[in-house]
């Protein structure tokens, strides 16, 4: 059995054996695919990432460096930004017996009620704190304070909760509180503390989300202009990403989105016309497949959603999608798994694997085409 063969399919021995739902692809990433920095720490560019593009109905595939993304796509196709941009949402934090934490904030809800993880410091980033109890007040920088209420979501019954609903007391607006005293959520694989700007998309334009919607970090001004040049639209939609720190088969939780009439007009359009309707990002697959109808019709919108896709559920409204690489069980697979089939994806994998792409939200890209 070669290397990649045997990453796809670990011996029994190498893999903890706890009871797990069929996985849609099982593999062990080695910790030398995980990227640790964004490229501009190595002096290149926010592009300078690499792209393999697949094609679903297939086993081609291309390998090329992601500013030739323009190769890929054709005249006429329909490229779905998420504009929402990235939150300093790790907050230093300390219990009241005196130890330290830190408090990631996920989504804010109506009320100033948050999503929140609570999380233990390890020296370089954090790991899950389980130990949290409702009732439970947390001193933060300048006064300010949180108050964990109850386990999140409440209709789970979990032993050691890992998200609670918190209320938030702040000494000044939350958006300027984050901005003076939070920093950019990382974990363990990430060694150093990198400037909030290198977890904004270009495009960014509403601040709102706990994590990078990163699967646009790539894009640059220049590269967006020669896509446009080249006859593909480019439009925008938002949803605001929650902690994506989810635990084996762990759904994704309520996010907060919105379709603007604009981008659905120009979607209907473009799959009338023949064109292809591409996501950048699970999060735009979310947002659209949230609004659209069976007949993939997209109607405009906004709220909450909390829709998860499967292969059984099915993808209506999107053709194509341009995603990171995602870890071994992680549950936006499952969402993949509805675009293609599982002996596709087990090959792009191992084939990414083989040319040892990068992982994470600094890592390489993943063109998925029909």
């Amino acid at each position: 059995m070669s290397k990649e063969a045997a990453l796809l399919h670990p011996s029994t021995s190498s893999v903890p054996q706890t009871p797990r739902p069929d996985p849609i692809i099982d593999f062990v990433l080695p910790a030398e695919l995980e990227a640790t920095a964004p490229p501009e720490a190595r002096g290149l560019g926010r592009d300078d990432v690499r792209l393999l593009v697949s094609w679903r109905t297939s086993d081609r595939l291309a390998h090329m460096p992601f500013r030739a993304i323009g190769s890929a796509l054709q005249a006429g196709d329909v490229l779905v930004i998420n504009t929402s941009g990235t939150l300093k949402a790790a907050l230093p934090a300390m219990r009241a017996d005196g130890a330290c934490v830190a408090l990631h904030l996920s989504t804010r809800l109506p009320g100033g009620v948050w999503t929140v993880e609570l999380r233990e410091p390890d020296g370089v980033a954090s790991r899950a704190l389980r130990t949290g109890q409702a009732g439970e007040h947390l001193h933060l920088p300048l006064g300010g304070s949180a108050t964990l209420l109850a386990p999140y979501p409440a209709d789970r019954e979990v032993v050691a909760p890992r998200l609670w609903l918190a209320a938030l007391h702040l000494p000044l607006p939350w958006l300027d509180y984050l901005e003076a005293y939070g920093t950019p959520i990382r974990y363990h694989y990430v060694q150093e503390a990198w400037p909030s700007s290198a977890y904004q998309t270009v495009y960014a334009t509403e601040l709102g989300s706990a994590e990078m919607p990163s699967a646009g970090r790539a894009f640059t001004p220049e590269i967006i202009t020669a896509l446009v040049a080249r006859g593909v639209q480019v439009v925008p939609l938002l949803l605001h990403c929650g902690v994506a720190s989810l635990e084996d088969h762990e759904p994704p939780y309520e996010e907060w989105y919105r379709v603007p009439a604009a981008t659905a007009l120009a979607i209907n359009a473009a799959r009338q016309a023949g064109g292809r309707v591409i996501a950048v990002g699970t999060t735009v697959v979310r947002a659209l497949e949230t609004v659209a109808d069976a007949q993939g019709h997209v109607h405009p919108g906004e709220g909450w959603t909390a829709l998860v896709i499967t292969p059984e559920r099915g993808i209506h409204a999107v053709d194509g999608l341009l995603t990171g690489w995602h870890e071994p069980h992680a549950s936006h697979l499952s969402m993949l798994a509805a675009f293609a089939s599982r002996e596709h994806l087990r090959h792009v994998y191992a084939a990414a694997l083989a040319a040892r792409y990068l992982w994470h939200e600094f890592g390489d890209l993943h063109l998925l085409l029909p």
